[in-house]
């Protein structure tokens, strides 16, 4: 319970979390651009840092990662094991880089945002769907012409 009695189950991330998650981000994306990294995977492939999700504690991060332009399932996986083979000098150069009273342990996953926005989108372009959000936007262009005779009207 909180201070005034309610439970509040749905809670988010602290403001506090928000901004140490943030700033991980541009670290690593900062030493992942300059090529820091000794690793072939990753000397090949630019990656992109989308999210780093941060503990309320701030002693773990969870970095949300993908391969720069997609890529297949093969290459996602080759490049977040080198991330996880990396993760110790990772996490040396980035408190170097962020001022925090400790470490966070630093876990990499592949970020599926990317391909469910795609499958949203395909979904969207599909004849059908098309054919139905035309059919919505003809009656709102309809109800709003009848509003504005009507508001005419009255004015009259």
């Amino acid at each position: 319970m909180t201070r005034h009695g309610h439970h509040n189950t749905a809670k988010g991330p602290s403001q506090r979390q928000l901004r140490v998650g943030e700033e991980l981000r541009h670290a690593l994306a900062w030493i992942l651009e300059r090529g820091e990294l000794r690793d072939p995977a990753l000397a090949t492939t630019p990656v992109t840092v989308t999210e780093v999700r941060v503990s309320p504690d701030l002693k773990n991060a969870t970095c949300f990662v993908t391969p720069l332009g997609g890529g297949d399932e093969e290459a996602v996986k080759t490049v977040v094991d080198a991330l996880g083979r990396a993760r110790k000098f990772l996490r040396h150069t980035v408190v170097q880089k962020v001022n925090l009273k400790f470490a966070p342990q630093l876990h990499f996953e592949h970020d599926t945002s990317f391909d469910f926005a795609c499958h949203i989108d395909t979904l969207l372009h599909r004849p059908d769907v098309a054919r139905d959000l035309a059919a919505d936007d003809d009656d709102d262009d309809d109800e709003g012409v009848a509003d504005i005779a009507n508001e005419s009207d009255e004015n009259a």
